[in-house]
């Protein structure tokens, strides 16, 4: 590790609203949708999302893909996916709007994006794509007819490595399958990759077992190193054998995603993804859930042996709905169920979880291990856990830690347990039959409707009268006080040996000083601590450049 010590100014912002990303929506409002305009206008899932596609015809398949996809190749119509298909050679499989897939029982179809090859799946709200079972309505579809969509790319992943040939970019052949092949290989130095896009997607009853090991289920979503190049909008996936969602590292980000009556977990991150995700909504069903396993909405590892690999798990959720198989907490579990928790984080992880809503879990928060809990509850606030509700039918809302602790941290942290589904007041969030549209928009009287906040420092990097800067492969593992008085500390990992400069901003967006020019990044971690006891009580904008990129980060000044 490499420490160096500049008396020099300092650092690191509370931002303001204008200070966001792009890829942040500023909302009042906890959850994933609004207050309601009575139009579809404020329903993100309206004209595209499917509540019912056990009863859906999708019409007989016109076109077979049975072998590798090795050319840049166009699809359309109806499509029957026979065997594992891997997109190839850096190919790009564009599949045109209202494309369906139907994947193969028999084989345990996949499709499979390799690293370095591109997925153009741009569909609309009128004409989504479409990937699903070629099982019929009268054979009945159901979890685990198929594979599913598996994203690989050359992202950073914090893995053991199966083909490394350098100690520092790791790689590692994607889960579920019972062989390797060099077609399922992911991981790399690049988490600003591009595999493509996918906007306006629906994957239903994927997530068949590959073999008879346990846990050898692909996900309905599963993304191995994607970078943030990528675009992913609008994504429901529906019926999964196994996680709706599964992150493995990568940086890649989402935005308006569905994971419905789902068996596993409905978004699940490893192996050091630090992506964000943003509108996101859960739906479970209560005769659902994973005998051999437990099922969660949330469940975040780091990696496990091995709990201090870098970087660490990070991604940052906000704006998530998730309704648990108790509902509204009058519907009994059936013997057996294998529910668990709203959010499980275990294994050294430090996902952030902002303005978001549960309701109808046994359990809420299990803060897991000594190590996970330190990034939560120390001053470090590698991970937050803020701004959430988690209803009053969540009986047991903390576990894992001392409850006193829990509760100190959720006074702090704006955490609600005493909140009523009535409360919460969705416009119609407990249909009777699962397969009728819901609306989980809020109605005007809901105390859901304000107190959202998006000042913590992860939600920023881009000011005005500052340049947007992105791309930055280092990883700015934690920077430590956040409000400082005196001194304060950035902790920066990267993969490759290169140098540093460090500017500084005021909140005007004035040049105020260089502290760092030219300073050698070594391969690992490197620390810097700032002198900040000559600084006024205020905002600062450090950008960082390095040869891997630039990136803004903020601190507050607090005497």
């Amino acid at each position: 590790m490499k420490k160096i010590y500049l008396s020099a100014i300092a650092i690191f912002a509370c931002s303001v609203m204008s200070a966001q990303t792009a890829f942040w929506t500023n909302t009042s409002y906890k959850g994933a949708f609004p207050i309601t305009d009575n139009t579809p206008a404020t329903d993100w899932t309206s004209g595209w999302a499917n509540w019912d596609p056990e009863n859906v015809n999708y019409g007989a398949t016109t076109t077979t893909i049975s072998a590798n996809i090795a050319t840049s190749t166009t699809l359309s119509g109806i499509v029957h996916l026979v065997n594992n298909v891997a997109v190839t050679n850096n190919s790009t499989l564009t599949i045109l709007p209202g494309t369906i897939i139907r994947g193969d029982k028999a084989t345990k179809s996949c499709l499979i994006i390799s690293a370095g090859s591109k997925i153009m799946a741009q569909g609309t709200a009128a004409q989504p794509i479409i990937f699903t079972s070629n099982e019929s309505i009268a054979a009945g579809r159901a979890g685990g007819d198929w594979g599913g969509l598996i994203i690989l790319g050359n992202g950073i992943i914090n893995t053991a490595c199966a083909t490394c040939t350098s100690s520092s970019i790791k790689t590692n052949y994607i889960e579920g399958f019972a062989t390797t092949f060099p077609e399922i290989l992911y991981g790399g130095n690049n988490n600003a990759d591009n595999s493509g896009v996918l906007s306006y997607v629906r994957i239903e009853f994927a997530g068949v077992a590959l073999s008879a090991t346990p846990n050898s289920e692909i996900n309905g979503l599963t993304m191995g190193g994607v970078g943030s190049g990528t675009k992913i909008d609008h994504v429901q996936v529906s019926f999964c054998g196994d996680d709706s969602f599964e992150w493995f590292g990568g940086a890649v980000d989402a935005k308006w995603i569905i994971a419905f009556r789902g068996l596993d977990d409905d978004f699940d991150t490893d192996f050091g993804h630090v992506g964000r995700v943003q509108f996101g909504l859960a739906i479970r069903d209560k005769d659902i859930s994973d005998a051999p396993d437990a099922s969660n909405c949330f469940e975040s590892d780091n990696f496990n042996p091995g709990l201090g690999r870098l970087p660490l798990t990070r991604t940052i959720f906000s704006n998530m709905t998730s309704i648990g198989p108790k509902r509204d907490g009058t519907v009994a579990l059936p013997p057996g169920e294998k529910f668990e928790r709203a959010m499980f984080t275990r294994r050294n992880t430090a996902i952030h979880i902002h303005n978001s809503i549960f309701t109808g879990w046994e359990k809420g928060w299990d803060l897991n291990g000594a190590t996970t809990a330190d990034n939560y509850v120390s001053t470090t606030d590698t991970g937050i856990v803020q701004n959430v509700i988690m209803s009053t039918d969540i009986i047991y809302s903390f576990l894992g830690q001392p409850l006193a602790t829990m509760q100190a941290y959720a006074t702090v942290r704006n955490i609600d347990t005493i909140n009523t589904t009535a409360q919460i007041n969705f416009v119609n969030g407990f249909p009777l039959a699962l397969e009728t549209t819901p609306d989980y928009r809020l109605n005007t009287a809901s105390t859901a409707a304000s107190g959202a906040s998006f000042t913590n420092t992860i939600f920023g990097g881009t000011f005005v009268g500052i340049n947007n800067v992105t791309n930055f492969s280092d990883k700015i593992v934690r920077v430590y006080p956040n409000p400082t008085a005196d001194v304060t500390t950035l902790v920066i990992e990267t993969l490759t040996n290169s140098s540093l400069n460090v500017n500084i901003y005021d909140i005007n967006g004035k040049l105020v000083a260089s502290p760092v020019v030219n300073q050698n990044l070594s391969i690992g971690e490197n620390t810097f601590t700032f002198n900040t006891s000559n600084l006024n009580n205020g905002v600062y904008f450090v950008t960082l450049n390095s040869n891997n990129g630039k990136e803004t980060v903020k601190l507050v000044v607090s005497k």
